[in-house]
């Protein structure tokens, strides 16, 4: 009887181990696979840290444009110039009174803020020469922009008329006068002597007199034309 015992008892463990047995190598199998729902993809390490990087546009970059030598900048005075109160080396300022365009493109608008200085600023005499003023102006801002360039125009100048007829007038009618007062008074040499009296009248409120001064009031409208090409840069539409 304990012999069968023993038997019956190996029996039962030897049976018991082969149905664990399978069971787990099923679970320590490297090879068996996990089934996820459907639509589903497991998460790893990998995906989960890596960042979502979204596609950026490149910033758009100036490009230079360059109006050629000749080009007309139409300008306003800011400040006022004048013969007789300007000096060598004051500082003018004004701005486009229109834009600027190269092909259709705007390359300086209206409005774009220009500067220079006054070249020469000579008075009119009072026997001879006239008034002259004269203005250069050498940097350009494209308006909106902070950048200033520097360019090279034609000067804008201004000489006063000549007054020879208005001179001549001024002693000639005192003379005449001067003649027919003499000549009431003292007949013939009476005349002679007044001509010389009104003449001499006349000659001294030339001498007196200065000629016309040049002035350009703040808000007058000038033009220069460039000397040199001038190039600028544009930010792209």
């Amino acid at each position: 009887m304990q012999i069968l015992a023993i038997v019956v008892l190996a029996s039962s463990l030897i049976f018991t181990g082969c149905n664990r047995e399978p069971r787990a190598a099923a679970i320590s199998d490297p090879h068996t696979s996990i089934t996820t729902p459907a639509g589903l993809t497991p998460a790893t390490s990998e995906t989960a840290a890596a960042p979502s990087v979204a596609a950026g546009r490149p910033e758009p970059r100036d490009r230079e444009l360059t109006l050629p030598a000749g080009t007309t900048l139409p300008l306003v005075l800011d400040t006022p110039v004048a013969s007789d109160t300007s000096r060598a080396e004051q500082l003018v300022q004004a701005h486009l009174a229109g834009p600027v365009t190269v092909d259709g493109v705007t390359i300086l608008p209206t409005g774009s803020p220009v500067s220079g200085v006054v070249t020469s600023a000579v008075r009119a005499g009072k026997v001879k020469g006239r008034a002259h003023v004269a203005v250069r102006f050498d940097t350009v801002t494209r308006r909106g922009d902070v950048e200033r360039y520097n360019m090279t125009t034609s000067a804008l100048a201004r000489t006063a008329p000549a007054t020879k007829k208005q001179d001549t007038l001024k002693v000639a009618a005192p003379a005449a006068g001067g003649a027919m007062v003499g000549a009431l008074f003292g007949g013939k040499k009476g005349a002679l002597i007044g001509t010389g009296v009104g003449a001499g009248a006349g000659t001294a409120v030339v001498m007196s007199t200065r000629g016309k001064e040049v002035r350009l009031a703040k808000g007058t409208l000038v033009n220069v034309r460039l000397e040199r090409p001038l190039t600028i840069r544009v930010p792209h539409a």
